[in-house]
């Protein structure tokens, strides 16, 4: 029997953690745990699946494109927006509620999708009129954007709550209300890239074909850079926006080294990043419970992601070594090869 108020997963490892949350998610999905019933972590856990699958649907894209570094410098430069929309803000907000989350997240959003536009705007406007190139542009963009947020923050929020958490982000401080926030994101973003999936995926492997079926290449990366900035803007309410980040890269860079469909790397890479975020939460409580070690569940996570990329990278070139010599030896004693190319 769970006491009310007492969090049930207090003193679980790492393996009693999965198999209760299991058991709730099952009595929470037959309506046997209320919503505002759920316990903290499991709020941490479903918050972070619901940003992995946002980041996975955007990221997807934004890797095909190459312009994770723009996302880069969206997740960035958003802050400038963040502090401008803050200080417009001000006299409408009490002294002692002057903190990031104090801003309406209708605010917010305007503000971030108006800084959104502003960086990709600045950035084409470098490549293609002061032919610039695109990394170059974004560099600049990005750390020009980004040091005024800064240096805004520095002068007019000195005595607020701004600055670190609207970066950083706090894990381990998550409510349902953020649930519902990120939820609703990820519905516009599957909505969004449901209904154009055809144009998003012409445009992300062939732009100039994609134009002569119809589909404007420059309004698609406008589209997507909405849809990032959406995103960004509501992993900023729940974990940060670093965090987001490497959920935007990670796990669609470590399904592309397996897939090549992109609806299997979507799915993919959706899988990868709900199953970080269900470990990294159970190994936080794993480690707080049994070796008394409070460790920042966000760093588990970025972590996690991190080293997921590198082991799946190191195992396939090591497949793939493996493949070619034997194709090698095969060919020296007249074996016919077995026609699989390392390199698919």
């Amino acid at each position: 029997m769970i006491i009310l108020g007492v969090n049930p997963y207090s003193g679980k490892d790492f393996v009693q953690f999965i198999v209760l949350f299991l058991q709730r998610m099952i009595e929470f999905l037959f309506g046997r745990i209320a919503f505002s019933d759920l316990a903290s972590d499991e709020v941490q856990v479903l918050v972070l699946s619901l940003v992995a699958v946002a980041s996975a649907l955007v990221g997807a894209f934004l890797v095909l494109k190459k312009m994770t570094m723009l996302a880069n410098s969206l997740s960035h430069t958003i802050l400038l927006g963040i502090v401008i929309a803050y200080l417009i803000m001000i006299p409408f907000i009490a002294e002692s509620e002057r903190h990031a989350y104090s801003l309406s997240i209708h605010v917010l959003l305007i503000a971030s999708l108006a800084t959104a536009l502003i960086t990709t705007l600045l950035t084409q406007l470098l490549t293609h009129f002061l032919k610039l190139q695109e990394d170059a542009s974004t560099g600049l963009v990005f750390t020009t954007l980004f040091a005024l947020g800064l240096v805004l923050v520095t002068i007019f929020t000195r005595n607020t709550h701004l600055g670190t958490e609207a970066i950083m982000g706090n894990v381990d401080a998550l409510h349902v209300h953020d649930l519902q926030l990120i939820l609703w994101i990820v519905l516009f973003d599957f909505v969004v890239i449901a209904l154009f999936f055809k144009e998003f995926k012409m445009t992300a492997f062939d732009g100039n074909f994609a134009c002569t079926q119809g589909s404007s290449s420059s309004l698609f990366n406008y589209l997507l850079m909405v849809l990032t900035s959406a995103t960004v803007i509501g992993a900023f309410r729940a974990v940060g926006v670093l965090l987001v980040l490497a959920f935007l890269v990670g796990p669609v860079l470590t399904a592309r080294l397996f897939v090549h469909s992109l609806k299997k790397l979507l799915l993919l890479a959706i899988a990868m990043g709900v199953g970080a975020a269900l470990i990294s939460v159970a190994l936080a409580r794993h480690l707080l419970s049994v070796y008394h070690l409070p460790l920042s569940t966000s760093g588990l996570v970025a972590t996690l992601l991190g080293a997921i990329y590198f082991i799946c990278l190191l195992v396939k070139h090591l497949h793939s070594r493996f493949s070619v010599r034997k194709n090698h030896l095969s060919s020296i004693k007249g074996i016919p090869r077995s026609g699989y190319n390392c390199d698919d």
